[in-house]
Parts: structure tokens; sequence; C-alpha cells
């Protein structure tokens, strides 16, 4: 699923707690019926430090719910089958979130894997000699952790500026870099792959926020969060330039896009497939 569109400037500032609405609709169509498909879903958000969920559904039509269960990442995921011989399955999400400003501090729990393991790199954070030249033109000038990855941040969208249609799902952290162009996806990637090279723990976020106007969005959010010691996982928004507020709502975590992803799956058949997407978020 690719990224939401550029945000940057959009976001109204106003109050420091929100009751936030979300509706997300996905649709996939088929040129032929599908006799098997099977689609790893993660879109319901949990509540924690910044936010508190009060309502939520996931409804489905053209397929059938089988299973809900926590990954390794504590994601809540469920698993959806497609009805047989179906041409076409949607998949609706709605809720409401009761979201805080925490200067994007999302809390000291990290799930059930050690902090260690957030080091690792992935085939889509794998470092090279692009992310290698990044980290060295950040320098060694900053007096702390929190600083370094703020310069780190504006450092990503100097160098790679938000455009889309030049990357896709599969697009690597390198691979981005040396396009020069990319969406908030990508923005995650690099900077996650260049504070690994730090020797930072960080892991990829996936979920929702809300723009100043009400508008309609054909993907979800995504950014990023380091760990800090003393502070906990700390978010960064590479693409808007900002540390994440009370417009956003936190959904899933991961090493990297593949582990968030609100949507994955597998399908039999050389069916054709389309998928539309449709996100509101306001108050």
């Amino acid at each position: 699923m690719p990224s939401a569109s550029r945000l940057r400037k959009t976001i109204a500032f106003t109050d420091n707690r929100m009751r936030l609405h979300v509706s997300h609709l996905t649709t996939y169509q088929y040129d032929k019926p599908v006799h098997y498909a099977l689609q790893q879903v993660r879109l319901t958000p949990k509540s924690q430090e910044s936010q508190k969920v009060v309502t939520w559904n996931l409804t489905v039509e053209g397929g059938r719910k089988q299973l809900e269960f926590e990954d390794q990442h504590h994601n809540r995921v469920t698993l959806i089958s497609l009805e047989e011989d179906q041409s076409a399955i949607s998949i609706r999400c709605t809720g409401e979130v009761e979201t805080t400003k925490q200067n994007g501090i999302s809390g000291q729990r990290h799930g059930y894997a050690p902090l260690w393991y957030f080091k690792r790199s992935t085939a889509l954070t794998k470092p090279g000699p692009q992310t290698h030249a990044l980290v060295k033109s950040l320098g060694s000038d900053a007096r702390d952790d929190v600083t370094r990855l703020h310069a780190l941040s504006s450092l990503v969208a100097n160098t790679v500026p938000y455009k889309k249609g030049e990357t896709g799902p599969n697009t690597t952290a390198e691979d981005a870099l040396r396009a020069g162009y990319g969406v908030c996806q990508d923005h995650a990637h690099i900077f996650i792959t260049a504070a690994r090279l730090l020797g930072l723990p960080t892991r990829y976020v996936s979920g929702y926020l809300m723009m100043s106007t009400p508008v309609e969005q054909d993907a979800s959010h995504s950014w990023a969060e380091a760990w800090i010691e003393n502070i906990g996982w700390t978010g960064f928004d590479v693409s808007n330039g900002i540390s994440p507020d009370e417009h956003y709502v936190r959904v899933a975590t991961g090493l990297d896009y593949r582990d968030a992803a609100p949507i994955s799956g597998i399908r039999m058949g050389d069916a054709q497939e389309s998928m539309t997407v449709a996100v509101h978020v306001e108050q």
C-alpha cells in the first residue's frame, strides 16, 4: 500500500487532546473469480499512553474473519479469507480514538521483543553506500540523541524530497536515496536505516493523521520511532518535520513496512488485482 500524500503545513494545531473519528475502506477487485485468498490485516489500534480507543469496528464484505491474534510486535492482527469464487472484497474500519499530545513520546513499553532486536536490518532497511554517506554527512556535533535524531529527520527530508509515483512498497531505503525522491514510507525506512547505523533501536509505525481540512486520503500514514534512553519510544514524522502529536493515531509497529503493513496477503490463481483505498480522519 502506498504512503499518504505529503501533509507538511496542513496540520491544525489547537488543543492538546482530541477525539478523532477514522473511516478506512479498502476494496480489492479481481478480473475473474478467485478460488482462495487470505489477507493479514493490521488495522485495529490499541489503547496506550498517547491514545485511548473509544470504539472500533472492522467489517468485511465478500469475505469472512477467520482468526484474531497479537503478533510479535504486539499488533492486533485479523486474518480474513475471501469467499470462494468471489471477484471483490471490501474491508472497512470505523472508530473513534481519544488522543493526547505527548511530543512524540509513545511510552516505555516495547512489546515482546528486546531492544537489540530493533537494531536489526531487514531487506527494506539494509544499509549501503547511500545510507553510510548520509550518516557521515550528519556529522557528530549533536549534544544528545534527541538533537541528533531531529537533525537526521531534517537531513532525510532535504535529501529525499516528497514525490509520489517514484517508489513502491518494495522500494528499499538505499533505492529511495539513490532515486532522490520518495513518500512517507521511504522517509521512515531511510530514517530507520540511518538511526540503526548510529546504534539506536528504531522501528516503523503505521497509522493515521488528521489534516487541517477534511479530505479523502488514498492511504494511511507512516513514520518512525527511535528508543531514546530515559525517554522511551519517540516518534519522528520525517515527511512533516515534526514529532507525532494529538493529530496522530498509532496502529501497528515493526522493523519495517512489511511488519506493520495495514493489509498484506496471498491468493491463488492468475486473476489480476486492483485496489482502492479511501481514508477519512476528522475531529
